[in-house]
Protein backbone atom coordinates (compact mmCIF):
# COMPACT_ATOMS: atom_id res chain seq x y z
CA UNK A 1 0.00 0.00 0.00
CA UNK A 2 0.88 3.54 -0.52
CA UNK A 3 2.01 6.08 2.50
CA UNK A 4 -1.61 7.49 2.74
CA UNK A 5 -3.08 3.54 3.25
CA UNK A 6 -0.18 2.92 5.63
CA UNK A 7 -1.92 3.69 9.35
CA UNK A 8 -4.76 0.91 7.83
CA UNK A 9 -5.37 -1.87 9.89
CA UNK A 10 -3.73 -4.91 7.97
CA UNK A 11 -3.27 -8.15 9.87
CA UNK A 12 -6.61 -9.83 11.97
CA UNK A 13 -4.45 -9.10 15.34
CA UNK A 14 -4.17 -5.62 15.38
CA UNK A 15 -7.81 -5.55 14.75
CA UNK A 16 -8.78 -7.59 17.18
CA UNK A 17 -6.90 -5.36 19.38
CA UNK A 18 -9.34 -2.43 18.61
CA UNK A 19 -12.46 -1.00 20.01
CA UNK A 20 -15.64 -0.60 18.32
CA UNK A 21 -15.20 2.84 17.82
CA UNK A 22 -11.34 2.77 16.81
CA UNK A 23 -12.70 -0.27 13.87
CA UNK A 24 -15.45 1.88 12.65
CA UNK A 25 -13.40 4.69 12.24
CA UNK A 26 -10.90 2.87 10.27
CA UNK A 27 -13.71 1.36 7.87
CA UNK A 28 -14.75 4.66 7.06
CA UNK A 29 -11.63 6.06 6.49
CA UNK A 30 -11.45 2.88 4.14
CA UNK A 31 -14.73 3.12 2.55
CA UNK A 32 -13.91 6.98 1.51
CA UNK A 33 -10.22 6.46 0.09
CA UNK A 34 -11.80 3.71 -1.79
CA UNK A 35 -14.62 6.10 -3.15
CA UNK A 36 -12.70 8.84 -3.29
CA UNK A 37 -8.44 8.47 -3.85
CA UNK A 38 -7.16 6.22 -7.06
CA UNK A 39 -5.33 3.14 -5.88
CA UNK A 40 -3.91 0.08 -7.58
CA UNK A 41 -5.80 -2.63 -7.73
CA UNK A 42 -3.34 -4.73 -5.41
CA UNK A 43 -4.10 -1.35 -3.12
CA UNK A 44 -7.82 -1.74 -3.62
CA UNK A 45 -7.58 -5.50 -2.94
CA UNK A 46 -5.63 -4.79 0.22
CA UNK A 47 -7.87 -2.27 1.55
CA UNK A 48 -11.20 -3.78 0.64
CA UNK A 49 -9.48 -7.18 3.02
CA UNK A 50 -8.74 -4.97 5.55
CA UNK A 51 -12.30 -3.36 5.43
CA UNK A 52 -13.97 -6.84 5.61
CA UNK A 53 -12.38 -8.09 8.84
CA UNK A 54 -12.72 -4.74 9.88
CA UNK A 55 -16.52 -5.16 9.49
CA UNK A 56 -16.52 -8.70 11.17
CA UNK A 57 -14.68 -6.64 13.73
CA UNK A 58 -17.31 -4.27 14.51
CA UNK A 59 -20.28 -7.37 14.12
CA UNK A 60 -18.64 -9.07 16.71
CA UNK A 61 -18.57 -6.48 19.11
CA UNK A 62 -22.12 -4.98 18.70
CA UNK A 63 -23.39 -9.02 19.04
CA UNK A 64 -21.19 -9.14 22.48
CA UNK A 65 -23.07 -5.64 23.43
CA UNK A 66 -26.44 -7.04 22.01
CA UNK A 67 -25.63 -10.55 24.36
CA UNK A 68 -24.95 -8.57 27.82
CA UNK A 69 -27.49 -6.03 27.00
CA UNK A 70 -29.95 -9.48 26.82
CA UNK A 71 -28.12 -11.05 30.03
CA UNK A 72 -28.58 -7.87 32.26
CA UNK A 73 -31.70 -7.21 31.18
CA UNK A 74 -33.82 -10.76 30.82
CA UNK A 75 -36.85 -11.07 28.75
CA UNK A 76 -37.61 -7.70 30.03
CA UNK A 77 -36.06 -6.06 27.29
CA UNK A 78 -38.84 -3.21 25.03
CA UNK A 79 -38.71 -3.29 21.30
CA UNK A 80 -37.20 -0.23 20.05
CA UNK A 81 -39.47 1.26 17.10
CA UNK A 82 -38.23 4.18 15.39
Amino acid sequence: MTDKNKNIPQTQNSIDQMTYEEAFTELEKLIFSLENEKQSLEESLAMYESGQLLARHCAKLLDHAELRIHQISGENIIPFEG
